[in-house]
């Protein structure tokens, strides 16, 4: 199969991935009343908590309010603990097919969850509406330059988060059941990310660790390009971490992948 053929049929997978994620519409209603729900309860929360304060830890209550109306529209978004369908055609046996056909499995898991993520774009910008009408949000800091950076940001961000789904998904070659490291995953990627508290509040120690791991990658530092919190050198090194860590976590996948053929032939043979 020629590299056009196999674009055109990953972008199929892709179509397909969104059709399936958005085919059932008391799910999708559900899911979008969910967001928006948790846009509304954010704002009452860190308005509360900014109630007679200023500011903490130098950011003001306008910032922190805005930034965890997006925090909670990229969880939602990125979607850390997408199931992927990789461990059920493990487990099935399934995956042997998958194997003989000629677009690469991990392209395939690849695009499946690319078509997930973009199902969820039209219920957060729902969300992103709702925000600025109740005044919880403001344009991005810079201008049209701001704009461009955190469209890069979030695109890399995005690549982050999808080399770290697939990696916990890899985790059913060995397992054949990702339940427990999806929970855990959940868990830690809500938190390291910044998605549920800003990086900004935490002690400087445990900030330092968050900043040398791949989650913040995902969440904090596009929102911090999106507030304005980044710039010049600081902005351009920061896009140089997202992408160094796009190359790492790919090579990584890469070597988990290798791996996991092994344990295909152990489990067939």
């Amino acid at each position: 199969m020629t590299s056009a053929a196999q674009v055109v049929a990953l972008v199929a997978i892709g179509r397909q991935a969104v059709r399936s994620a958005l085919a059932v519409r008391s799910e999708v209603l559900v899911s979008a009343v969910a967001v928006l729900v948790r846009v509304v309860l954010v704002v009452l929360v860190w308005r509360a908590v900014y109630a007679g304060v200023d500011e903490v830890s130098g950011v003001d209550g306008p910032t922190a309010v805005a930034y965890a109306v997006l925090g909670a529209v990229f969880t939602n978004v990125l979607n850390p603990f997408w199931r992927s369908s990789l461990e059920m055609r493990v487990r099935q046996g399934r995956i042997a097919v998958d194997l003989l056909r000629p677009v690469g499995l991990v392209p395939q898991t690849l695009a499946q969850q690319v078509g997930t993520t973009a199902a969820a774009v039209p219920r957060c910008v729902l969300a992103v509406l709702l925000a600025l009408a109740i005044g919880a949000l403001r344009a991005p800091a810079g201008g049209a330059l701001g704009l461009l950076a955190f469209v890069v940001s979030t695109a890399l961000g995005i690549a982050v988060a999808l080399l770290c789904n697939l990696l916990v998904a890899m985790t059913a070659f060995w397992t054949l059941e990702v339940g427990g490291a999806l929970m855990v995953y959940r868990a830690v990627a809500q938190f390291a990310s910044g998605a549920l508290i800003p990086l900004w509040f935490m002690p400087g120690w445990l900030r330092g660790t968050l900043e040398h791991l791949p989650f913040q990658a995902q969440v904090f530092t596009p929102l911090s390009v999106y507030f304005g919190a980044l710039g010049g050198g600081d902005l351009a090194a920061a896009l140089a971490v997202q992408a160094l860590w796009v190359v790492l976590l790919a090579l990584l996948a890469q070597l988990v992948w290798s791996r996991a053929l092994h344990r295909v032939v152990v489990q067939g043979g």
